[in-house]
């Protein structure tokens, strides 16, 4: 067995993580930057996108520390991806042109349990194959977190010995906006009866605050007041403008342009060491619990 991640010491630290690596070259480009720049500390790919190879290609020259971001939805209007697996196509993950769902409602009614474990093995198993070595597991709209998949979400985990994001608890909880109705109280009730060998769990878990409109300075001054003391998830949405602007909607392309130019500014590791917060990476960050 694999050992489990080292302790981290400080009592408050954040995983700076890009979501959505592959989806696009300029999700990619902007981790390669802000990673380089000590900010980004963490990303995840995304294999059923066309530019998952990237990363690959990527990865192999350094240590960067990416893990896999298991994708069950394809959101984009114009934009999308189909599942990987075969039995995907006819086991209630895709809509009538064959891509996955747009949102993960539909996903949660009517995809076969099977079906969602042969398609999260099969993008486990392309990463592997790939030669990516993943450090941790996370899940794109926090679909494989959702109480109708979580559990086949931690026996991936613990079958292949890699870590899992998770809450410690689901109560604001920001995936969950994805989900539709949801009760907190029963993910929460569901994760005590399952088995969180290698679950890593995170005191907060924040996403990128696609609904605020407020100036960059006081949409992240908030932003950064939702930090807890222990484990902080960064769920964010670098991008480099240039293509993004076609995938996207023209309000979620301008969140994750500037998202990426706001972090890439000195001020955010002086923000940082003022909230005497630790940025780490996902693998390093804490022992499995």
């Amino acid at each position: 067995m694999k050992n489990p991640l080292p302790k981290q010491t400080s009592t408050t630290t954040v995983v700076i993580h890009e979501d959505d690596l592959g989806m696009c070259h300029g999700a990619n480009a902007a981790f390669v930057e802000l990673t380089g720049l000590g900010v980004c500390t963490s990303g995840s790919v995304m294999v059923p996108c066309p530019w998952f190879s990237e990363i690959v290609d990527l990865r192999a020259g350094h240590p960067y520390d990416v893990g896999v971001h298991l994708t069950l939805n394809s959101e984009k209007r114009y934009y999308r991806w189909r599942p990987i697996a075969a039995r995907s196509k006819c086991g209630g993950l895709v809509d009538n042109e064959g891509f996955f769902h747009a949102s993960v409602p539909p996903t949660r009614a009517s995809a076969d349990r099977r079906a969602v474990e042969d398609e999260l093995r099969a993008q486990i198993e392309c990463a592997l194959a790939a030669r990516l070595s993943p450090t941790h597991l996370d899940a794109h709209m926090g679909c494989a977190y959702t109480p109708e998949f979580v559990d086949i979400y931690l026996d991936l985990a613990a079958e292949y010995q890699i870590a899992a994001m998770l809450p410690k608890s689901f109560f604001n909880f920001d995936p969950a906006a994805n989900w539709g109705e949801y009760n907190p109280e029963e993910c929460n009730g569901k994760l005590s009866d399952l088995d969180l060998s290698w679950a890593v769990q995170f005191d907060a878990v924040i996403e990128t605050p696609w609904r605020d409109l407020s100036g960059l300075e006081e949409r992240y001054e908030r932003f950064f007041r939702r930090l807890q003391v222990g484990r902080n998830f960064l769920a964010l949405h670098f991008n480099t403008p240039g293509e993004i602007e076609l995938i996207d909607s023209a309000e979620g392309a301008r969140t994750r342009i500037a998202e990426y130019e706001y972090f890439r500014t000195a001020r955010i590791g002086e923000r940082f060491q003022n909230l005497g917060v630790t940025p780490v990476p996902f693998f390093g960050n804490t022992e499995v619990d």
